[in-house]
């Protein structure tokens, strides 16, 4: 009795434990996509493709007591096509006062598409370089909460978050997933009292002049224009060392006063997790400069680049912005349509965080609670479609880009196995195609097939591309001596895959407390599969570890008498290759005989896989001579 009240109190604790991570993986994807943004009408633009941005000097003033922002943007392009005029993406909200090159004064207009046009004084040629500085101010737009001010505790405060379309509120920008700046330089100027927080490392010291202080950061890696924040308030300082020596950096942390001591607690956790990373991956992209976090008034988190933006520091939290460090700012998803690169990988790592730490059970519990989320519904694809790219809500789907893309990648760990999923990611991020630019899901796709040997592109489609999950029916029966045959059927969720094609696996059991763990490569409905087991099964699991998103299954054993005639089965059938004897171990082949329609021999062999090739098209006869007796098996030559 007391066993039943355990296992009734750890199943329910399971389950809470389960449903937080889902929980908090919402939240994270809630404060990302910033849910006051519904639909965008931001597409790439094409008035921003005929340059590429090589550097930019940020320079902004704000008071945390004031929802208002001056800045001085200077930009250095280099023309991608002969260019007369110069196009940044920036809201109508802020006015732009006067455009300089050098001394002179450009001129330039603010459209209603939220673009600043600056006409170039002469034809600026392909190849050659330009530097524009843009002094502009005004209250930035608020429809995407990029540019926020609040207060915590009574202290003011202001932070941006400008993923995914953001950026152009607060500072004029080319926020396109075509780009990255080479390197910036921020300096921000806020009323003396206040903690500036920006990409990157500090210099030298903050200046003071008169009640205004200027913090200067430079970020010398190249970086999107959505992953470039700012914070200002009244932070306390707290840096812990993280890495391996000689190789050890900072990490720098930005916490309200109320809330160090327990923040320093739960920050302890960081360097722990970077290790792991480190070790599973490679060492942390930024560490020349910097990792930490800076504390802000939202539900979740956000990864900008070597200092993640937080609304609190729970281990999965911290873990998650973290794994962005490499998955999204190392290597930023080339497209919207591509955001599981981030969000998927982000979330796996999270997951893998809590295998690491607190082991297997733990870490079944959580893929269990992701797997219940993800077929909570029938439908729902990973990559997106070129609509679906413009809804931030279903950019930011916890359920599909953050959950889904998790489960797929730990899908891919299963079917290719640890050494060649880790190898393959490692590759994936040493890329110099890749790392510090864009990728897009056939990147992926090519590094992990180059490793595995194998062709991917059926999973992709069916788990990447489309939509659903399948629901299993497996039946096992014992089928000889040592042997097992398992009978495999499948019903899809939804209409858009025919069949998921995946290694099945299954726990047996056996009456004196036997266990097995076998994995059946399934890859049709109705499919026989006999496999060794060294002992009689009482019992079936389908997939006890979770490594499949599915649904609904059942998996019994079976009543059927065993028939050794029926314990031999002949694979592929038909075929047009090659013909392979499946039988039980006990039996022993002496010869295969083969008979064409109208009882002709045409060949014979005595192993238990042979070539057909040379066959007429047809049905064929196939006499199997054993010590134990002779078999009759048809079969159909293609």
């Amino acid at each position: 009795m007391k066993k039943c009240y355990f296992l009734v109190f750890y199943l329910t604790i399971s389950f809470v434990f389960a449903q937080e991570g889902i929980l908090e993986t919402n939240r994270i994807a809630e404060s990302e996509m910033k849910s006051a943004s519904q639909l965008m009408n931001f597409q790439v633009n094409p008035n921003t493709t005929n340059y590429d941005v090589t550097y930019s000097k940020l320079e902004f003033t704000v008071n945390p007591a004031v929802y208002f922002i001056t800045g001085k943007v200077t930009t250095t392009f280099k023309a991608l096509s002969d260019m007369t005029t110069v196009t940044f993406d920036l809201t109508d909200q802020l006015t732009v006062s006067s455009v300089k090159q050098g001394a002179t004064d450009l001129s330039f207009e603010q459209n209603t598409d939220d673009e600043l046009v600056i006409t170039l004084p002469s034809t600026l040629i392909t190849g050659n370089f330009a530097t524009v500085e843009i002094n502009y101010s005004g209250a930035p737009a608020s429809g995407e909460q990029a540019f926020t001010r609040s207060t915590h505790n009574g202290a003011s405060i202001i932070w941006t978050l400008s993923e995914p379309f953001g950026a152009r509120d607060w500072w004029p920008c080319k926020q396109d997933l075509n780009d990255k700046i080479d390197s910036i330089d921020v300096y921000i100027t806020a009323p003396s009292q206040y903690v500036s927080v920006a990409n990157g490392v500090e210099p030298e010291a903050p200046v003071t002049n008169g009640a205004n202080k200027t913090t200067h950061f430079h970020h010398s890696y190249p970086i999107p224009a959505y992953l470039v924040a700012i914070a200002v308030t009244n932070y306390q300082v707290y840096t812990q060392t993280a890495g391996i020596e000689p190789n050890t950096f900072p990490i720098v942390n930005y916490i309200y006063p109320e809330s160090y001591a327990a923040a320093v607690v739960s920050l302890a956790q960081t360097p722990v997790i970077m290790d792991l990373f480190e070790n599973l991956f490679e060492t942390y992209p930024f560490s020349a400069e910097k990792y930490g976090h800076a504390q802000c008034g939202f539900g979740g988190g956000m990864e900008h680049t070597t200092v993640s933006f937080m609304g609190n520091f729970s281990r999965g939290l911290i873990a998650h912005e973290l794994a962005h460090q490499w998955f999204g700012d190392k290597i930023t998803c080339g497209t919207w349509k591509d955001i599981w690169l981030n969000e998927g990988f982000a979330t796996y790592l999270s997951a893998l965080t809590i295998e690491n730490l607190d082991g297997l059970d733990a870490f079944i519990i959580q893929k269990s609670g992701m797997i219940d989320f993800i077929t909570s519904s029938p439908a729902g694809n990973v990559y997106l479609t070129d609509v679906q790219a413009t809804n931030v809500s279903r950019i930011f789907s916890s359920r599909l880009s953050y959950n889904k893309g998790a489960m797929v990648l730990e899908m891919l760990r299963f079917k290719m196995g640890d050494t060649a999923f880790f190898q393959a990611i490692r590759n994936y991020l040493a890329d110099p195609n890749l790392a510090y630019k864009y990728a897009v899901t056939t990147d992926l796709k090519a590094h992990l097939e180059t490793v595995y040997g194998q062709d991917l592109t059926e999973f992709f489609e069916d788990w990447i591309y489309n939509q659903g999950y399948p629901i299993y029916t497996i039946t096992a029966q014992n089928w000889g001596e040592g042997q097992a045959k398992f009978v495999i059927n499948q019903t899809q969720s939804d209409p858009s895959v025919t069949y998921f094609e995946m290694p099945v696996p299954v726990r047996v059991y056996g009456a004196l407390g036997e266990q097995a763990d076998l994995v059946l490569n399934n890859t049709f409905d109705g499919e026989e599969i006999i496999a060794n087991v060294p002992f009689a099964i009482t019992g079936v699991e389908f997939d006890p570890e979770k490594h499949i998103i599915s649904k609904n299954n059942t998996a019994s054993l079976g009543n059927e008498v065993f028939d050794l005639a029926n314990a031999i089965v002949l694979y592929p059938n038909p075929s047009a290759e090659v013909l392979h004897i499946q039988m039980p171990t006990s039996l022993v082949l002496e010869k295969a005989v083969i008979y064409n329609s109208l009882g002709q021999k045409v060949s014979e062999s005595n192993t238990l896989d042979f070539s057909v090739s040379n066959l007429s098209s047809g049905v064929h006869y196939l006499q199997i001579q054993t010590m134990e007796g002779t078999y009759h098996k048809k079969f159909i030559k293609k």
